[in-house]
């Protein structure tokens, strides 16, 4: 599509026209194309690579607070239960 596209009236009637014969919706193919765009930096839009490492980073974030609400818990317990030894001895 990239390459072919000047061979055409109009940039739909091109997707159109390649959607057809790789047998694929011409809205699927058009997204495709934009996506492609966006990783050449030829139209603005999050890259793959970015939306990949975006997604890696939220997975990270979600995890460590994870991880801190379980020590957050932790910590409490433990020093509960000094409280309570102290109060034994």
């Amino acid at each position: 599509m990239l390459d072919h596209g000047h061979e055409y009236p109009s940039r739909w009637q091109a997707i159109l026209s390649i959607s057809a014969k790789i047998g694929c919706s011409g809205h699927s193919l058009n997204e495709w194309v934009k996506k492609a765009e966006v990783d050449a930096g030829k139209r603005a839009g999050v890259s793959t690579d970015m939306a990949a490492k975006l997604k890696a980073l939220e997975r990270e974030n979600r995890e460590l607070r994870q991880a801190n609400e379980i020590l957050r818990k932790a910590s409490a317990y433990f020093a509960l239960a000094e409280l309570d030894r102290r109060s034994k001895t």
